[in-house]
């Protein structure tokens, strides 16, 4: 994960001004033009304060069956980032905060999703706290796996903090820095991966199983850069039917740019598979999840690199035995173009790919994009290009879909506040 900008956020008040004024006119002018060219709708529906709501999301969000939205902040709360949920209210939306870290033994600065677990809590990680002799951004702590559990009983009171528990903190195997979102197999055991640590200093995957009310641990692989393994995996896993896992690492690899891999279960333990080691060309740095379509095949996002040195949209096809790579879509990063991917790309139910880009467009602060495949190969539609006043800016962020085709998503700077927003296109 990028560090926090805040360089974009800090300016003096004249150049403030300036850019607020500038940026309402752009915002308004280009929310115009997307809703003519794409019959769609972009709206800010929550402008967060930095206050118990938190501030600064730095990844995505997470859609229930009901439609209620849940993410994480990096900042605000008690100042170590908070989880929260977004729910209909009337025609409008209610925040309620579940949780606000406290930065020390329960982790600090979540800078990734939290994902509804098989029994209905959440889970994720933070990225700092939970004890160690680590540090990231300024919070200390190697990071944690946390569960969160609503009240028991009902709650007629507006806040009703959630219980936490941590399940693992990654000092325990001298790791650092948990950025991943967890996953879970059908058997209700958890995954994630650490960016740094582990033997040879490379990060490394693991598996938490729960055993009569605790969790076991369980260090599936271990990277090392060098042995043309990958290195500093940024991002959590997906998993298929099989139990197989596949993911990506920021570094290493055959030219150090990045892998992609898969660890299939092999006897008591685990193998690895590198599916792609990238060159800079194809790509460089790859930061995010990986995602499957319908058809089983594999789709992720590039920082950096690619044919036009702005990153890529790569897929993973499987077939004869092993993966085929190619690159559906490679950034320009000029006009509406859009560079700088963190974020994973999602599969809409006709089958076209939506993401963001947290730097250039027509703004310079950010796109929210739709991919659409064709006989011609894909074509690009930027939905939003950010302007960094009042619709956000510097979006590190998936796109979720509720059952009626809504988008969501956050910026993790700007808006009303300064603290960031969360987004939604309608059809």
């Amino acid at each position: 994960m990028m560090q926090p900008r805040e360089d974009c956020r800090k300016s003096s008040i004249s150049v403030d001004l300036w850019r607020t004024v500038a940026a309402i006119a752009c915002a308004t002018l280009l929310i115009v033009m997307t809703t003519e060219a794409q019959g769609q709708t972009f709206q800010v529906i929550h402008n967060f304060t930095g206050g118990s709501d938190g501030g600064d999301p730095m990844t995505g969000l997470t859609v229930d069956q009901a439609g209620n939205l849940y993410g994480t902040t990096w900042s605000g709360g008690s100042g170590f980032g908070t989880v929260f949920k977004l729910e209909r209210a009337g025609s409008g939306w209610l925040v309620r905060s579940l949780y606000s870290f406290q930065g020390g033994s329960d982790g600090a600065g979540p800078s990734a999703r939290v994902i509804i677990g098989p029994d209905g809590n959440l889970y994720g990680t933070t990225s700092a706290g939970g004890g160690g002799n680590c540090g990231y951004y300024g919070y200390d702590g190697c990071g944690t796996v946390f569960r969160l559990q609503p009240p028991a009983s009902v709650c007629k009171a507006f806040v009703c903090p959630w219980t936490e528990t941590v399940l693992y903190r990654a000092n325990e195997d001298n790791g650092a820095i948990l950025v991943g979102e967890v996953v879970f197999d059908q058997a209700g055991n958890l995954y994630t991966t650490a960016r740094n640590g582990g033997m040879y200093f490379s990060g490394y995957a693991v598996e938490l199983t729960p055993n009569n009310g605790y969790w076991v641990r369980t260090i599936v692989h271990v990277f090392d850069y060098e042995t043309g393994d990958g290195e500093a995996p940024s991002a959590g896993m997906v998993i298929d039917q099989a139990g197989n896992l596949y993911g990506t690492t920021s570094l290493g690899g055959l030219h150090t740019q990045g892998t992609a891999f898969e660890l299939t279960p092999y006897g008591s333990g685990w193998t690895e598979t590198i599916l792609h080691s990238f060159d800079g060309d194809d790509g460089y740095e790859p930061e995010a999840p990986l995602i499957f379509d319908r058809q089983g095949n594999l789709y992720g996002t590039t920082f950096d690199g690619g044919p036009n040195g702005e990153g890529v949209v790569f897929e993973l096809s499987p077939g004869g035995g092993g993966w085929s790579f190619s690159i559906p879509w490679s950034f320009s990063g000029h006009g509406n173009g859009g560079s700088v991917l963190v974020a994973p790309v999602s599969v809409d139910a006709n089958g076209n790919l939506w993401g963001t880009t947290f730097e250039t467009g027509c703004c310079g602060w950010g796109t929210i994009f739709e991919l659409t495949p064709g006989s011609n190969g894909w074509s690009e539609a930027v939905l939003h290009n950010f302007t960094g006043g009042l619709d956000g800016s510097t979006p590190f962020s998936n796109v979720a879909f509720d059952a009626q085709g809504n988008a969501y998503g956050t910026a993790s700077f700007g808006g009303a506040n300064r603290q960031g927003v969360i987004w939604e296109i309608t059809p």
